[in-house]
């Protein structure tokens, strides 16, 4: 067990289905209370859906396992009401730097402009968030946790999905309108249902330690290629809570995974690297191989597949649960819409649609990353050791290192939800985009632009004096929320108070003008997951009614 974390027991509690000798009936069953199963039953029972949530386990993940959560997922989960507690918990960080044996070759900066609420990224155990995320969901009176049930079977049906669940008990018998599988890597639900899943896996094993020291490394990555404390191999170290430190060692193939996880064989390389006189204490270690593949589709009628269950990279530029975050915020608005009865079933196509792309991009991202850092030939590392031994002096070599390129949302700019732009505009706030933050003021107390919008559509509209808002144009506004799909209107002024009825945005800094190039009249239809669905500069409700239509497969 870990010095610096008690690890929760979880009762499990005979289910009703057993007690009472009949099946169970739930609109929405999630496999798994990872964090990616957690997020999309929060989520979908924050906006008031019923949702039942079974994972074998009784308490949260062995050992530090996923480390780093980026910025773009801090959003999400803020929007979850539980990221601040991480943020402060978390080592949070920006700068990342790259060694070649002793000297440094490259550094990068993850959120290099001023005025963002969260940083690139924080340091935090996954045992911390996934608690974290069990102490929110438990908040959530319409989501039940069922601790140690197995689910054994499956069954697929045109309507819904039939569940047999195994307990200590007995088994029971449970019936889905909608199922989302989270249940990880190796996926037993995706085995029952006999779905592929298609990539390659790396022949390369790296060594975890979790190390707890005092020491005065400054927090940011480090990551070495052929340092003197590991010669011809690879070196990671991160800093998360509690003084512990996450060491990567590559191992290569030719190695005994069992042997290497002994004490007696990590010991001496933390020394090596740390030197004799640091005091640690070794408090978890693993070994690890890793995969880069995905399914062919993450939808299969009611069956709906997230995070590792779907796809898998490497953990060079920590895009597995940041990845699998992601999928949920993309997943649940959808769901919502189509359980509503406010949106096809075809939208549900959309978020395998976007989501494979997505993961696409994390593949090649994370490929690239892996065969740089573990070269496949002599030829291969000669080159990658020439780019590395060049980058110190020369900027061209430096685009070239790749230690991991970092988490980021994906800009789904060719997606069909999207409605295209009739009106010149710059910057990155294109149609597909994720939202960017920025500074704001409102009545409320509000002081960032993503705290304002989310979880349902919104239109952004600017004009600099928002009291001088017309008549018409407040009208107009006034509409858009009366509608099957509603749109909140919310004005972006450098001052003023907006008519009643509609909320107002201070950007008091000049930064959402200087990021999303408004000009007055100037309006972003955004949607639930805060991607840019449609932007114009004339507001028009005939083209935001269309736009919303498009963005919901209603067109």
């Amino acid at each position: 067990m870990l010095s610096t974390f008690q690890y929760p027991k979880f009762e499990y509690v005979r289910p009703p289905e057993i007690a009472e000798g009949r099946d169970g009936h739930y609109p929405v069953v999630i496999v798994g209370a990872g964090p990616v199963g957690l997020t999309a039953a929060i989520d979908l029972a924050q906006q008031g859906q019923r949702v039942l949530l079974l994972d074998n386990d009784d308490t949260v993940s062995i050992g530090s396992r996923g480390v780093c959560y980026a910025k773009r997922t801090l959003e999400v989960l803020d929007r979850l009401g539980c990221a601040e507690e991480m943020v402060q918990k978390g080592v949070s960080w920006n700068v990342g730097r790259t060694f070649f044996r002793e000297e440094e070759v490259f550094n990068f900066n993850l959120c290099p402009e001023p005025d963002h609420h969260r940083p690139g990224m924080i340091n935090l155990q996954q045992y911390y968030l996934e608690d974290d995320l069990i102490k929110r969901a438990r908040q959530l009176p319409n989501l039940e946790i069922r601790f140690k049930n197995t689910v054994i079977g499956v069954t697929p049906a045109e309507g819904s999905a039939t569940l047999r669940v195994e307990t200590s008990d007995g088994a029971y018998t449970i019936h889905a309108d909608w199922l989302i599988v989270a249940d990880g890597a190796r996926s037993p639900i995706r085995t029952l249902l006999g779905l592929d899943i298609d990539g390659k896996i790396f022949m390369d094993r790296f060594l975890i330690a979790d190390v707890v020291m005092k020491a005065d490394f400054p927090t940011e990555r480090w990551f070495w290629f052929d340092p003197p404390f590991h010669r011809n191999q690879s070196v990671l170290l991160h800093r998360q809570a509690d003084n512990v430190f996450r060491i990567d060692f590559q191992l290569g193939w030719d190695v005994d995974p069992e042997e290497e996880k002994k004490p007696e064989n990590v010991i001496p390389r933390i020394k090596a690297m740390l030197g004799d006189d640091r005091e640690f204490e070794l408090e978890w270690v693993s070994v690890y191989t890793f995969q880069c593949r995905r399914m062919n589709r993450f939808n299969h009628g009611r069956v709906l597949f997230v995070g590792d269950a779907a796809h898998q990279v490497s953990p060079f530029g920590a895009r597995g649960a940041n990845s699998g975050i992601q999928d949920t915020d993309n997943l649940v608005w959808k769901l919502k819409l189509v359980m509503d009865g406010k949106a096809p079933a075809t939208l549900l196509d959309t978020y395998s649609e976007e989501r494979c792309y997505a993961a696409d991009e994390n593949l090649m991202n994370s490929t690239r990353s892996t065969d740089f850092i573990t070269p496949k030939s002599a030829v291969s590392k000669t080159f990658r050791n020439a780019v590395l031994g060049l980058a110190e002096n020369h900027a061209f070599a430096r685009a070239l290192v790749n230690s991991g390129r970092l988490s980021v949302p994906s800009f789904l700019a060719d997606s069909r939800l999207n409605t295209a732009d009739s009106d010149v505009f710059g910057g990155n706030m294109i149609p597909g985009a994720p939202l960017d933050d920025a500074p704001i003021q409102t009545g409320d107390g509000t002081q960032w632009l993503l705290g304002a919008v989310g979880n349902r559509f919104h239109l952004l509209h600017y004009i600099p004096d928002a009291s001088a808002l017309d008549a018409t144009t407040t009208q107009a506004l006034r509409s858009l929320i009366d509608a099957p799909i509603p749109v909140e209107a919310i004005v972006v002024a450098e001052r003023g108070t907006a008519p009643a009825g509609l909320k107002t945005l201070i950007d008091a800094k000049g930064r959402v003008r200087e990021r999303f190039d408004l000009r007055e009249g100037t309006s972003y239809l955004v949607r639930p997951d805060q991607h840019v669905a449609a932007r114009w500069r004339a507001l028009d409700v005939t083209k935001v009614r269309a736009a919303v239509a498009r963005a919901t497969c209603n067109a």
